[in-house]
């Protein structure tokens, strides 16, 4: 690669960090909003809610405007965003109304920064003169996974230094990041995905490609199996170890996120000599393995160590996929993009959803929920083996 893209390859490294702030920051902060407030935890856990769904509906009209403003300009508000929503967090509940309000604003700013983030960062990465696009797509990726620990630990350890009471110090140190990346993406060399001659799909042109529709489950399918477990990990950390909630929602999601973000490292690392549809083919089927470990181990600290390889198995099916689809629908450019981590999103609310429905109709049984969302990763299975026969290499 070009030296000079060296500098993008971090700018996107750390806006993959950027959007793991923006999502798992403020779950930490629930108790101490409850308590300072005086807002029902039941009204704050809206928050987590409506970031995500949110972060849905920018995927799915971002498309329409990225490419008219271009990458730089969309991924310079991007930032702005995020970092003006975490400044948000620090003084529009006590400016607007009424504090639920001023979270709930705070938290709409920042989650359109990070729809967009996730929108614009895998094409960005993609479009860069890079051999292997699944090795680069799957390093790329890891920073979620590297952000999401160094978020809960560097602001669990802040807290137990200076005090939870100072959380909005953290906040604005938090903010700091988009805000210098911000500054990054001014100055960094950008690629387009699709040459100067070459004309991208039409909405109805991508509608009409089979493959697309697979690409579509395989996203889904990508997100659902990571979240299915991921959204339960602290569930099973606080069975298996028996410890309080405070800590198995530390060491369930870190264990988890720890493991994911290496299995993408590795790939990262080693990419060029390993196959990527056998890679995701294998990775699937111990997925497969980590689910019916949870489910049916009689003791709990296995249920907690299936979380664990839960989490390695599924760290390069969501890049994987979409280095596939970027090979196999060439033309899509970043309405492919758009549409994939819309279809990524609803697998990853879809499928912790589908397993507490499950779990409470069997009386709060969420090992018999994670039995019943195996569908997620046998359907990965599925599609592989298809892309396998009947796509073309990547």
């Amino acid at each position: 690669m070009n030296q000079s893209y060296q500098k993008t390859v971090v700018a996107c490294f750390v806006g993959y960090i950027v959007q793991a702030i923006v999502n798992n920051f403020i779950p930490l902060l629930f108790l101490t909003f409850h308590s300072t407030f005086h807002i029902p935890l039941s009204q704050i856990t809206v928050l987590i809610t409506f970031n995500f769904v949110l972060q849905l509906i920018i995927d799915l009209l971002s498309a329409g405007f990225i490419d008219k403003i271009g990458y730089r300009a969309s991924a310079v508000l991007a930032h702005a965003f995020a970092c003006i929503g975490l400044l948000g967090l620090t003084f529009l509940p006590e400016i607007l109304p009424s504090p639920f309000a001023g979270l709930l604003l705070s938290v709409a700013i920042y989650a359109i920064g990070g729809g967009l983030l996730e929108v614009l960062i895998s094409p960005i990465v993609e479009a860069l003169p890079t051999k292997n696009k699944g090795k680069a797509m799957s390093l790329l990726h890891s920073f979620y996974c590297w952000g999401h620990v160094g978020v809960v630990l560097l602001s669990t350890l802040f807290f137990h230094f200076f005090g939870i009471e100072n959380w909005r110090i953290m906040a604005i140190i938090w903010a700091l990041v988009p805000l210098f990346n911000l500054i990054a993406f001014t100055k960094i060399p950008l690629c387009s995905l699709l040459a100067e001659d070459e004309k991208g799909y039409t909405l109805k042109e991508l509608l009409m490609q089979p493959s697309f529709w697979l690409m579509m489950l395989l996203m889904l399918c990508a997100g659902a199996s990571e979240q299915a477990v991921s959204q339960w990990a602290s569930t099973f950390a606080e069975q298996g170890l028996r410890v309080s909630k405070t800590i198995g929602d530390l060491a369930g999601p870190m264990f988890f996120a720890i493991l994911m973000g290496t299995a993408r490292l590795l790939y990262g690392k080693y990419g060029e000599k390993i196959d990527l549809q056998k890679a995701m083919l294998i990775s699937s089927i111990l997925c497969v393995l980590s689910y019916l470990m949870i489910s049916l181990s009689p003791l709990p600290v296995f249920s907690l160590l299936g979380c664990g390889i839960c989490g390695f198995s599924v760290g390069i099916l969501w890049p994987g996929a979409f280095s596939i689809a970027s090979a196999s629908l060439k033309r899509g450019g970043t309405l492919l993009f758009a549409l994939l981590a819309l279809a990524g999103d609803m697998g990853c609310s879809g499928g912790p959803t589908y397993v507490g429905l499950i779990a409470g109709y069997f009386g709060d049984d969420f090992k018999l929920g994670i039995l019943a969302a195996l569908i997620f990763p046998v359907l990965m299975i599925m599609g592989i083996l298809i892309v396998k026969k009947y796509l073309i290499e990547t």
